[in-house]
């Protein structure tokens, strides 16, 4: 393919989101796309530190990048695809999903060690409702201080002694190129990855089928499988659930052929209430399987599941 009519890539401003768009990016290059990055404020960005839950939502980190997309100001956006409403706006669509980055979420100390090795009512810093209810379920002791920013605004607060420890994305690292010299992963089956953590949505329109076409040349077959299954389970989830929820779903290949399992969790934001459902089941069957965790978690009372809910917290 010849480079023609430039690609107009929209993203958020923050680094992370910048070397997010970048690696996009380069994967369209390496297809002959000439590619311009567009990066754009959005109202999640400029409402720092505000409950977001109470102001509208995970929505304010994508409005703008869609509403630009939608008129024709840019031809795709990259998401971080946790920041993606379940519901897309009509004439847009998610044209690929690159191959995930590492899902799991991170301790990230002075000293080194994970959770338990904390030292009593050691202060830990997170920016996520769901981080915070895993870690107090795992150690009811725990201060969990909202702690809002960049990731390197983060960690020089850890380094200057604000908190003990912070509670990351391993992908938000990976991606900037940050490598601390003390990073505990947390195992995903205990302490649930959100829905989509690790994975890129890049959203075109519709009815641009060439920019559909050559998008979906970066798309990672497994990626989609489990982005489609968490994407349903938090579908269906959503619109009864405000509580702290994971999913995360996973394709495993043997010589039977492939097969999809996921976890699913429901949390109050103090920990003391966990529900949590497993299923498994043909990668085809990702939406279904998705759907099904979501209803066998509300059968179990997740649409009721209390939360102590701090206002300070933003969501």
């Amino acid at each position: 393919m010849k480079p023609h009519v430039v690609i107009r890539l929209g993203t958020r401003s923050s680094p992370l989101a910048l070397a997010q768009a970048a690696a996009v990016a380069e994967g369209l290059r390496r297809l002959s796309a000439e590619v311009e990055i567009v990066p754009m404020k959005t109202e999640g960005d400029r409402l720092f530190g505000a409950r977001l839950a109470e102001v509208g939502g995970k929505g304010l980190f994508v409005r703008e990048l869609e509403e630009a997309l939608a008129e024709g100001a840019i031809d795709a956006a990259v998401h971080s695809l946790k920041d993606l409403p379940a519901e897309q706006p009509d004439g847009l669509a998610l044209a690929a999903f690159p191959e995930r980055e590492d899902p799991r979420d991170v301790v990230v100390t002075p000293g080194g060690g994970s959770l338990e090795d904390l030292p009593k009512a050691a202060v830990v810093g997170t920016s996520s409702l769901r981080r915070r209810a895993f870690a107090l379920a795992i150690r009811p002791d725990l201060v969990v201080e909202p702690i809002r920013g960049n990731v390197d605004t983060r960690l020089r607060k850890l380094s200057t002694g604000a908190c003990d420890a912070l509670i990351l994305a391993a992908a938000g690292l990976s991606r900037l190129g940050l490598h601390p010299a003390h990073v505990t992963p947390l195992a995903p089956d205990r302490f649930v990855p959100a829905v989509g953590q690790g994975i890129l949505g890049i959203e075109v329109r519709r009815d641009d089928g060439s920019t559909m076409r050559l998008v979906h040349a970066l798309d990672h077959t497994e990626t989609r499988t489990c982005a489609l299954a968490e994407r349903a389970f938090l579908r269906r989830l959503g619109a009864s659930c405000t509580t702290p929820m994971a999913g995360h779903a996973v394709v495993s290949r043997s010589g039977v052929g492939a097969r999809l399992t996921m976890t699913a969790v429901v949390a109050s934001e103090d920990g003391r209430r966990i529900l949590r459902a497993e299923a498994a089941g043909a990668p085809e069957d990702a939406e279904r399987l998705g759907r099904g965790l979501a209803e066998r978690l509300l059968e179990q009372g997740a649409a009721s599941v209390t939360a102590l809910n701090p206002g300070r917290w933003p969501s």
